[in-house]
């Protein structure tokens, strides 16, 4: 008998912790989370919300696609620590950085997600502090786009933003309609030198996404930008 997927579902796939170095001699923590098959070799790196607020790599919106999407969409989800963050698996070195020694680390988990770990595709995405990563440091060439979830754009600049505008690679900004930072008429006006990017609000969100309807919904925006053959998500297994 088919059960609904729950909060605490955990399917099947190769989970298998991962450490890597930033240029600036500092050991991160995290995790990557397989395909039990796969064949395409699609990555989704994640940056977690603001460390110094309670961000972790098991904040819950990324700690849920580490258990699902894998499975059910076919995607590999690589999770790690910022510096000076701590989870249930460890703490990555150093101290949190203002998001500007944070450079390092993205840099760092783009290399290692692409040239050790194998990714043959590879999106970012941020949730709140980690979306303020994803569009100050996730510029390698070799990242096809960026999947933001409710960014507060605290930390980014207008040159950033011109950046994404020259640059023209796939932005996808998930803007729940009471989020605490940036609502939706706010992303409009601050992203709008952004032709390319796709803002979605989402009708009752709130900047944290609690709630398994809102889960369901964040996963499957996510996976409908990187292997949408795969949607829908299914409610029940």
């Amino acid at each position: 008998m088919a059960e609904l997927i729950r909060p605490s579902t955990v399917l099947p796939a190769e989970r298998s912790a991962i450490t890597f170095f930033t240029s600036d001699g500092l050991k991160l923590i995290g995790e990557i989370a397989r395909p039990i098959e796969d064949q395409r070799g699609i990555g989704l790196l994640c940056l977690h919300p603001l460390p110094t607020h309670g961000g972790m790599m098991d904040s819950h919106i990324y700690k849920k696609a580490a258990n699902r999407l894998p499975e059910l969409a076919g995607i590999n989800v690589i999770r790690f620590n910022t510096r000076g963050t701590k989870s249930d698996q460890g703490v990555s070195e150093g101290h949190f950085g203002e998001a500007i020694t944070e450079k390092e680390d993205v840099v760092a988990a783009i290399n290692y997600s692409l040239e050790q770990l194998g990714m043959k595709e590879l999106w970012v995405s941020g949730w709140s502090f980690g979306s303020d990563l994803a569009l100050k440091y996730a510029r390698d060439k070799r990242v096809r786009g960026l999947i933001l979830l409710s960014p507060p754009l605290r930390f980014s600049t207008e040159d950033d933003l011109a950046f994404w505008r020259e640059d023209g690679r796939s932005i996808t900004a998930l803007i729940p309609e009471f989020d605490d930072y940036l609502k939706p008429d706010q992303a409009k006006q601050r992203f709008s030198q952004i032709p390319q990017i796709e803002l979605i609000d989402i009708k009752d969100g709130k900047h944290l996404w609690v709630g398994e309807p809102f889960v369901h919904r964040v996963l499957s925006e996510i996976v409908r930008v990187v292997a949408p053959e795969r949607l829908p998500l299914p409610l029940e297994i």
